[in-house]
C-alpha cells in the first residue's frame, strides 16, 4: 500500500512528494516483492538516486518570436504549457530546463475567443478540451482575458532594456507590475542579471507559470493595489 511503501524509507515527517513517487515508480516499474531487510540495509545513496534534486534557475528567453502555427497552434502550445504546470504542481516541484520551454510558449487567450464558443464548429474539440482541463474559475478568468492578454514580445523588450542601458542602469530593483508569464525577466540582460526582480500578476494560472519559469524572481498572484513587497522602492 501506499503507506507500506512511505513508511518503508524511515524517511519520517515532513514527507517528501518526491521521495513519496520514486519509491512508488520503482516497485511498480521493477515489479518486485517489497524486502523489508534490503531496505533496511541501503545506503543513503541508493535510496535518494531517483530523486535528483532540481535545482531552479530562471528561464532566459532565447528565442524572439516562436512559430507556433497559428491561432490553433497557439491554443495546443497554451495546453501543453497548462499540462506542464499542473504536473509540476502535483509533483510539487520546479521545472526542467525543457519543462521552462514549453511553459515559455505559453501565450495568454488574447484573439482565440473562439476556442471559448460552444457553437463554434470548427473549434469544437479545443472547446471541449479547455473545459476539462482548467477549474470553473481558471477557465472564467481566461475567457474574460481574450481581448487584453497579450504580452510584449522578445524584440520590444530587448530595445527597452537598450534603452536603459543608455540611461546608465546597471543594476538594482526592477518591478514588473502586470508580469503575465515574466516575459521581462526571460530578456534580462546577462550583464544585469544580478537585478533583484519583483512581479505582480493577477491571472492565477499565468502567475503560477511565471513563478515556474523564474523562481528566483518575488511574484506575487494578486490585484496590484493589495501586493506588498519588503522593500519600499524600486529602480525599474
Amino acid at each position: 500500500s501506499l503507506t507500506d511503501l512511505t513508511f518503508l524509507k524511515a524517511i519520517g515527517f515532513p514527507i517528501s512528494r518526491e521521495e513519496d513517487l520514486s519509491v512508488i515508480k520503482e516497485y511498480l516499474a521493477k515489479e518486485i516483492t517489497i524486502d523489508t531487510s534490503e531496505q533496511e540495509s541501503a545506503s543513503p545513496e541508493e535510496n535518494n538516486s531517483e530523486a535528483k534534486e532540481i535545482s531552479p534557475v530562471n528561464f532566459h528567453i532565447t528565442e524572439d518570436s516562436p512559430d507556433l502555427g497559428g491561432p490553433k497552434g497557439k491554443f495546443q502550445a497554451n495546453i501543453q504549457a497548462i499540462q506542464t504546470l499542473q504536473t509540476l504542481e502535483t509533483e510539487d516541484r520546479p521545472a526542467t530546463p525543457k519543462e521552462q520551454v514549453i511553459l515559455s510558449h505559453y501565450s495568454g487567450w488574447g484573439g482565440l475567443s473562439k476556442a471559448f464558443d460552444p457553437n463554434s464548429p470548427e473549434w469544437s474539440k479545443e472547446y471541449e478540451q479547455l473545459k476539462s482541463l482548467l477549474t470553473p474559475q481558471e477557465y472564467e478568468a481566461a475567457r474574460a482575458s481574450t481581448l487584453n492578454a497579450f504580452y510584449t514580445p522578445p524584440v520590444v523588450i530587448r530595445s527597452m532594456y537598450q534603452v536603459l542601458s543608455n540611461m546608465g542602469f546597471t543594476t538594482g530593483n526592477g518591478l514588473e507590475p502586470s508580469c503575465g508569464i515574466g516575459n521581462f525577466f526571460g530578456c534580462l540582460p546577462e550583464e544585469r542579471d544580478k537585478s533583484r526582480l519583483y512581479g505582480i500578476e493577477l491571472d492565477s494560472l499565468t502567475g503560477r507559470i511565471a513563478q515556474k519559469l523564474y523562481p528566483e524572481a518575488r511574484i506575487q498572484i494578486d490585484g496590484f493595489e493589495r501586493t506588498s513587497f519588503s522593500n519600499d522602492f524600486f529602480d525599474v
